[in-house]
Order: C-alpha cells, then structure tokens, then sequence
C-alpha cells in the first residue's frame, strides 16, 4: 500500500493505516452507513493528501473498482466527499475536505427543513389534537429548534476553527 504522489513522504505505519481504516469504518456502519462507503471515507480521511482515485482506494480497501465506484456515489449523494479531474487526465479522484463536517452538517440544515415541512404537513393532516398529530407536531418543533440553532452553531465553529487553525 504505497502512498500516492502528492502525499508526503513522512514514514507511516501502514498496518496501523489500516486498522484504524477498519475500526472506523465499523464506527460508522454502528451509525447506519453502509460498509463500503464507510471504509472508502475512512480511507480518504486518512490520507495525507485527503484524495485518491479509484485504483489506490481498491489497491488499500482490497476491493474492485465497481465497489469503489458504488461508495463514492453514495458519499458524494450525502457530500462527504467530491470529485475532481486529475490535471492532463480523464482520471478523477476523489476528495475529503479539511471542513468535511462542516459541510456535512450545512448541507444536513436544507433536508432537515424539507422534514420540518414534511412533519406540518403531516400534523395538518393528522390534526394536532390527535396522538400522531401531536407526536408529528413535537418533531417537527425539534426540527424547527435545530434549524434555527444550527446556524449559529456553525457560525460559532468558523470562529473556533479560525483560533484553532487559521484560515486553510
């Protein structure tokens, strides 16, 4: 398991690379995302360079192409990671970035808002007086809480991120 071009050439214990790829990825299948998609994340997140093409995700996950294929869609459909053109090739590899979480959760607030619709709907159909209605009603208030909270929370982060980091 070499290590792309572009990554520095800081010694790595490849087998620790390895298992923490696994461990996480089981992380993150106890919290509902699919196998493949998990260890495809897990292993960009753990490169230096934080992109690989397809054929050094197979070469490191030990798996075909058609899996890698099928996880970056899925990780690209939730925005955990992008797709770029390798410069001068048809080749794409794919990218994880520094404010990965970040823009997770930013692009979480537009499906949670989609819920909060959905759910009035739901509680105007339902009628608010009726158990559903107002079990539909409760979440979709916890909808409506979190999105209103969320940005500030985010924004709250930039700053934090900046103390931290400085800007990247």
């Amino acid at each position: 398991m070499g290590q792309s071009a572009g990554e520095g050439r800081t010694e790595r214990d490849e087998d620790a690379v390895a298992r923490f790829v696994e461990n996480f990825a089981a992380v993150f299948v106890d919290a509902g995302i699919q196998r493949m998609p998990a260890r495809v994340f897990a292993a960009l997140l753990s490169s230096d360079a934080g992109a690989m093409s397809s054929a050094e995700l197979g070469e490191q996950l030990q798996v075909s192409p058609a899996a890698v294929s099928g996880a970056v869609r899925y990780l690209s459909q939730q925005h955990m990671v992008s797709r770029e053109r390798e410069p001068g090739t048809r080749r794409e590899r794919y990218r994880v970035h520094n404010n990965q979480w970040y823009e997770a959760l930013a692009n979480r607030d537009q499906i949670m808002k989609r819920w909060e619709e959905a759910l009035r709907e739901g509680v105007s159909s339902l009628g608010s007086e009726t158990p559903a209605g107002r079990r539909m009603a409760e979440t979709q208030a916890f909808f409506e809480f979190v999105g209103q909270e969320l940005p500030l929370l985010l924004e709250r982060w930039r700053e934090r991120r900046e103390e931290l980091y400085g800007d990247r």
